[in-house]
């Protein structure tokens, strides 16, 4: 299974890494979506690469670097996540972030494509899922063009900026292996 596809790939976090995921994790404009409140030190940044090649069994979740190629060099450009991996029910969640620079260019379809294949063929799962903020549009078109089919919302269910903010469930179920 290759999890390249154009001029995007799917690679394991390196420890290469470190200080692209340090200045990602602490973009406070992602911090919403992971709920984060707090920045991250460089030290638990590198420990969390040299945990990340543990077993997603073990683990539970798996992040993967979306790499782009352009004129002969490679360069991260966002990652894209597996969580709350449950092989009893064969079910995941998805999150994707990618640098403001390359967002609207189609590449996160790409990205995510890769661990959609990766997830049901490799994996076996039967679902993927994911939640997305009522105000975050493109987030639902991306994954609405991916078969990802709207299945609930959590009313006032986020807090920002002193409003509440509703949440989206999507799904995607397997239907090709079963």
């Amino acid at each position: 299974m290759h999890l390249n596809r154009d001029n995007i790939r799917l690679r394991a976090v390196e420890p290469t890494d470190v200080e692209f995921l340090f200045s990602f994790e602490n973009d406070t404009s992602f911090w919403h979506l992971s709920h984060t409140t707090m920045p991250f030190a460089r030290f638990d940044i590198e420990q969390y690469v040299m945990q990340a090649d543990k077993d997603l069994y073990t683990q539970r979740q798996a992040r993967f670097i979306i790499e782009k190629s352009e004129d002969s060099k490679t360069f991260p450009i966002g990652a894209i996540d597996l969580f709350d991996f449950e092989p009893k029910h064969r079910r995941a969640g998805v999150g994707i972030m990618l640098i403001s620079e390359e967002r609207a260019k189609g590449l996160a379809g790409l990205a995510l494509d890769l661990l959609i294949s990766y997830a049901f063929e490799h994996l076996n799962l039967h679902q993927l899922y994911c939640h997305i903020e009522e105000n975050n549009s493109s987030s639902m078109q991306l994954f609405e063009s991916k078969g990802f089919v709207l299945s609930g919302e959590k009313r006032d269910w986020n807090l920002r900026n002193a409003s509440w903010i509703k949440e989206y469930f999507y799904q995607l179920i397997n239907t090709i292996n079963e």
